[in-house]
């Protein structure tokens, strides 16, 4: 099996979604096991335009917004508008102002690097943060991979608890993204830890996309009663909703195809039996693919009628315009302009988008502190 420095896809609600759930399910409510209270509104629900004033919209302007980074990788945003960043293999975790104001408010316990693509991954806000001061991390450990809550009370971290563990490890298809969904639960994507054969074991919680709430329990109204959402996967870094609530997922291929998926609970999404489209009966096909030397997708988010996926060897940023369940034709942009990108997101409030790289990688080559935060005008 070919192994490519997987991507972590970090994607952002950036809607009003409050009143779908994720994939179609019924809204929940604020759940006595844990779960957060469903949001009314997407974080980024004041800035972008709708597709249908937009479809000629297209990424434009790059500013640097922060420097002296080594492999940034999730980013969450804090209710002052300031995101809270992890980076990867020191597994410290900092904030970092509109106006690139960047602090140090802690580590993250018990993390570890894992010579590849493991260590400290995906960051979530809760959504009621003014209340719980919760925040979530996804990260490599001695025994696998988990989900952990912190406290965070605006300066510094504390109170490390460990949600969810057992879902194993390996030097590269670790998964990592962690996002709240417009449901108010928390979804986390495992990669299938070089051992494909999980990805199909519904038993097992690697090459999935799992949904729990804030204690780490399974969502009420996930299809098997766990904390497995779809299965299928083989390396997914990429979550993020559109204005209705529909769930779409970037996921890493193996030689042929990276995908799009548009995720629905319970599906299979091939994974080893098929990579991009296949004819395989009980298979989801992806809506869109690509060649890995084009994409080798990390985060996604949607804003502007689109799904902007960053691209780590493909090296660009991809414009897929969305219209109900379809997905339209792709168009690059910035193409080995700055080097490996990992994550974007949306900023709240505002029609840019935030671009994170990690050239200081195995696969980037460069030296630490080589990475950067950009900000992206989206006109």
């Amino acid at each position: 099996m070919r192994t490519r420095t997987g991507a972590a896809r970090h994607a952002l609600t950036a809607s009003a979604a409050a009143t779908a759930l994720a994939a179609g399910l019924l809204l929940a409510t604020a759940d006595p096991g844990g779960a957060a209270e469903p949001r009314t509104a997407g974080p980024a629900a004041a800035g972008p335009r709708t597709a249908a004033d937009t479809s000629d919209s297209a990424p434009g302007g790059v500013k640097t917004v922060s420097s002296d980074w080594t492999i940034p990788w999730g980013l969450s945003w804090l209710p002052d508008g300031s995101a809270l960043i992890t980076e990867r293999d020191s597994f410290k975790v900092f904030t970092l102002t509109r106006s690139g104001a960047k602090k140090q408010v802690g580590k993250v316990p018990e993390a570890v690097a894992t010579g590849g693509e493991g260590g400290l991954l995906g960051a979530a806000v809760s959504p009621n943060w003014k209340s719980d001061h919760h925040v979530f991390f996804m990260h490599t450990a001695a025994e696998g991979n988990r989900v952990a809550r912190m406290t965070f009370d605006g300066s510094k971290l504390s109170d490390y608890k460990v949600l969810v563990k057992g879902i194993k490890k390996n030097r590269f298809h670790n998964g990592g993204r962690l996002k709240f969904g417009p449901d108010g639960y928390l979804y986390a994507t495992a990669g299938d830890a070089q051992t494909s054969d999980l990805a199909q074991d519904k038993s097992a919680l690697n090459g999935k996309i799992l949904r729990m709430t804030t204690d780490g329990d399974p969502a009420p109204g996930n299809p098997f009663g766990t904390l497995v959402y779809s299965y299928g996967h083989r390396n997914p870094q990429g979550l993020t909703w559109d204005p209705q609530g529909r769930l779409w997922e970037a996921e890493l291929g193996d030689a042929k195809f990276d995908e799009l998926n548009l995720i629905e609970p319970g599906k299979n999404y091939g994974w080893p039996k098929c990579e991009g489209q296949c004819s395989t009966s009980g298979m989801t096909n992806p809506k869109r693919q690509w060649k890995v030397g084009e994409a080798s997708p990390s985060g996604v988010a949607y804003a502007d009628g689109a799904l902007y996926m960053a691209a780590l060897k493909g090296q660009r940023l991809w414009r897929i315009p969305v219209d109900g369940t379809d997905a339209g034709t792709p168009k690059a942009y910035y193409t080995k302009s700055y080097g490996r990108l990992r994550t974007v997101e949306t900023v709240p409030g505002e029609n840019t988008l935030w671009l994170s790289t990690t050239n200081a990688d195995l696969n980037g080559h460069q030296p630490a502190g080589s990475d950067k935060v950009f900000q992206v005008e989206l006109k």
